[in-house]
Order: C-alpha cells, then structure tokens, then sequence
C-alpha cells in the first residue's frame, strides 16, 4: 500500500475556489495510485466564521475566560471538525468514498495536558482498514484523545504536527504539507524582494528557520519526520509545483546546496533587550535574575552572561512585567524596546571560518549597529533595531548570494 498524507491548512479550505484546488491534488494523487489520509485545518484564519481564533473569541480569548481547559479544547477542536465534514461532503459529490476520522477515532493519543497535548502513541489500525477498504481518510488535525478518551488539543502548529506522526505512523512515503506559499524561501519576501524558494532543506535546518521566524511549518512536525526520516514536501496549494523538499538531503542534493554554507534568513521581532549589571554589594545576580524570570514564568532568549551581570532578551509583552520583577529584588535593568532578531541559518557552516566576518562585514556596510550575538553549530542571532530589520534581511541575503 502506497501511503501519502496530505495536510491542507486553513487558506487551502476557506473558500469555494480554494476547495477546488484542494480537490484536485487529492484526485491527482489518487490517481497515482496513492491511499490517501488527508488532514485538514479549521477553515480560514482570524475572523472567519469557523477559525480556531474565531471559536476562542467566544470565551473572551484564552486569557479572559474561567473555563477549564478540558472543555476549552472541546470548543476548538469544532473548527477542524467542521472542516472535514465539508471536505468530506465534496469528495463524495465527485464520487470518491471517503470517511471522517477525529484525531482521537484515527488513533492519536496524547497525555493529558489540555492546550498542548504532546501525543504518546498512534494506534493505526482503523486508517488501515479505510484504507483497504478504498477509501480516502480525512483527519481532523490539531486534536487528540487522553487514554481514558477526552478529546485534546495540541497546540498552535498541531495540525502539522498530526500530519508528520500520522505519516511516520503509517511509514507514508511523503507528508505534503499545503500551504498559500509555494515552499520554503531563503528570507521572508514581504522584505526581500529576491528571496528565492529552495528545492532542498534539511531537517535540522527547517527546524532552526521555523523556530527562528519563519511559520510555513512548525518545527515540532519537521522533528517528527526527521525521527521517522519521512519526506516533507511544503508545497502551495494553488499549483503543482513540486514545493521544497525537507529530508535528510541524503542523495538529492540541491544545486550548489553542499557548498552553500548558508540556507536562509529567519527573523522575529517585538523584542525587548534587559540588561542587569550587578553593584558591588550584589553577589549571584545571575542566578537572582533567571530564577526571578522562571518564578513568573517570564521567557527569556539570546543570553549573554559575565561575572557581573547578564544581558538577554523577552517579548515585548513580558518586558514590563520582567521590568518590574527585577526592580523588586534590587536591581536596576535598563530595557531596550523596538528590538528585533535576525538569525542565519545554514547546516554546512559549522566549522567554516569567516561566516561571523561576513555577518559584520554587511551590517556595518550598511550601518546597522549590533546589540548582541549568539551561535549554535548551525545558526547565528544577530539583535538589531527593529527599524533596521529589514535592511538587515536584504543585506545578509546579498552577502550569502542567496539570491543565486
């Protein structure tokens, strides 16, 4: 049995026209000879009638409402119900049998941490049986159940998340993940004009790149993949392009790609830098600091710490609270607001000596002042002004000839 799973989110299913497009990859691929287990989103995004947002509207949003959490996931899981159940309307009005499964009916179990269930098993025995019997399974994603069977929710990103552990489950041969952009682009096009999609990306670095900034997939679905060493294809749904291939890279090497010692630029902004520098009388300041912002439950990024102080980073949601929080125990922070996070990401610059140069070299070209740094193996943060996030993308981007 030939197995694809295809995952269409919220855009792919929000309108007439964008069902159809959706209706013709599913024929397309069953064409091909493929059993298809299609997982789908809540329909449209903020706003529409049936988005996840829309539904936690009714409560006030999430922070302005008493109900527990068991029966908040009770309400959102209805958008991805609703969303199969058309899909699954217009599938058999083209003649094509198909079957709606929940999360929970098709075999996802998850613990019992209501919002953010991290999912504990796949029993795959009745998509199986669908399967055999012809039919196309459609699965609501973003949902679960507990052993004891409550229905649960598994966070933003869950229906990506669902669509890699069915895929690795059901040992698929690719995972497709639809979205409104046709594949992973090198930078953010709303900044780089010349961001150029890639053919190729490796797990690890799709993980950095979403977890940097960049939202085409969720970096927990691209963890489960790579486990299973399932290929992800993130295609658009409005064409039949071939999108980007996210694998192991094991034989299907990009043009260029092993040379290229970097993939792509990732950016997140709203950021708040807190510096903390000890008085004399002080002792511990780090371990006053970070246990202060973990008693509030604060979270913090791009630490830098010296013997006498520390300098990192919040949202700028938490800065005044954060803020706060340190005044209260006896330091004096200076907060810098309007702060924004460029990251360059790229699996084959470890050990490549000049990237760090390179970085320098074309923001100071540019007149971009640096507030900080930080690197891992495969990735390095630059903080910047938010007011110069944008130059800064373009800059590094034309600097790594990623445009090439």
């Amino acid at each position: 049995m030939r197995i694809l799973v295809q995952k269409f989110g919220g855009t792919s299913l929000s309108t007439d026209d964008a069902r159809e497009h959706v209706l013709r990859h599913i024929m397309r691929e069953r064409d091909q000879g493929f059993q298809l287990v299609v997982v789908v989103s809540a329909m449209g995004r903020r706003n529409d009638p049936y988005a996840t947002d829309t539904l936690l509207s009714l409560l006030g949003g999430q922070a302005g409402s008493k109900l527990p959490a068991r029966e908040r996931d009770l309400l959102l899981g209805c958008g991805e119900i609703i969303s199969a159940v058309k899909l699954c309307d217009i599938l058999w009005s083209r003649g094509l049998p198909t079957v709606v499964l929940t999360g929970g009916q098709a075999g996802i179990v998850t613990n019992e941490q209501f919002g953010n269930a991290s999912i504990m098993d796949v029993q795959t025995d009745v998509i199986i049986d669908h399967l055999a019997a012809q039919r196309v399974v459609i699965v609501t994603g973003f949902q679960g159940k507990t052993a004891s069977g409550d229905l649960t929710t598994l966070g933003r990103g869950g229906s990506d998340t669902t669509a890699t552990a069915l895929g690795a489950a059901l040992q698929a041969e690719y995972v497709d993940i639809y979205t409104d952009v046709s594949g992973i682009l090198t930078a953010d096009p709303r900044y780089v004009e010349n961001a150029r999609p890639l053919a190729v990306v490796g797990y690890g670095e799709i993980c950095n790149m979403a977890r940097q900034g960049a939202k085409v997939i969720h970096p927990r679905s691209v963890e489960l993949a790579q486990q299973a060493n399932i290929p992800v294809r993130v295609r658009s749904t409005f064409s039949d392009g071939e999108g980007t291939l996210v694998t192991n890279k094991i034989g299907r090497p990009e043009r260029g790609v092993q040379d290229r010692p970097v993939t792509g630029i990732a950016h997140a902004s709203g950021i708040t830098q807190i510096a903390v520098q000890a008085r004399e009388d002080q002792r511990e300041v780090q371990l006053h600091v970070f246990q202060a912002m973990a008693h509030h439950h604060i979270s913090v990024d791009f630490i830098n710490v010296t013997p006498s102080g520390a300098v990192y980073t919040v949202f700028d949601q938490d800065a005044p609270q954060a803020v706060a929080v340190l005044e209260a125990i006896g330091y004096l922070p200076k907060a810098t607001t309007g702060c924004a996070k460029v990251s360059v990401i790229g699996g084959g610059m470890n050990g490549v000596p000049g990237i760090m140069a390179r970085i320098v070299e074309a923001l100071t070209e540019r007149g971009i002042l640096i507030m900080q740094s930080a690197d891992s193996n495969s990735t390095i943060w630059v903080l910047v002004r938010e007011q110069d996030m944008a130059e800064a993308l373009r800059a590094l981007h034309e600097k790594f000839e990623l445009h090439l």
